[in-house]
């Protein structure tokens, strides 16, 4: 996955934290059984050598675990945690398979009506009363 739009949507459907990283899975509902996979890191992390790293190892586990225990037609993203740099590379690995299992056995979420939205009503503009010129 490379595009923006891409991630923003996967941020809509299931989520499972984890120590090392944040896994978020949405089915994309179009009829390809193709499974994409993207990564990121924020600067929060580190520096660049430490973010490329983490994509590194991450990149390497998606590889791995994502065609048996990934979901078809699913985007996955992984969202790099401040420690997960530190971690054993065979613990992440557990974490992975347990957060993919978790996924898998949770309710498929419904689809969201977008007439109904979230958030404070929208206020109305106050009337300034009548003054007179000059007031």
């Amino acid at each position: 996955m490379v595009r923006r739009a891409d991630f923003l949507a996967a941020n809509r459907g299931r989520r499972a934290p984890m120590p090392g990283f944040v896994l978020l899975v949405r089915e994309r509902g179009d009829g390809d059984p193709a499974m994409r996979y993207g990564i990121t890191v924020t600067k929060k992390v580190g520096g660049a050598v430490i973010r490329n790293r983490m994509k590194r190892r991450f990149r390497v586990l998606a590889r791995e675990l994502l065609p048996t225990l990934g979901i078809a037609g699913a985007d996955h993203v992984l969202i790099g945690r401040d420690g997960g740099i530190e971690r054993d590379f065979s613990l992440l690995h557990a974490e992975l398979t347990k957060a993919l299992g978790k996924i898998m056995t949770r309710p498929i979420d419904p689809p969201r009506d977008p007439s109904r939205r979230k958030g404070k009503p929208q206020r109305q503009p106050r009337m300034e009363p009548n003054r007179a010129p000059g007031q």
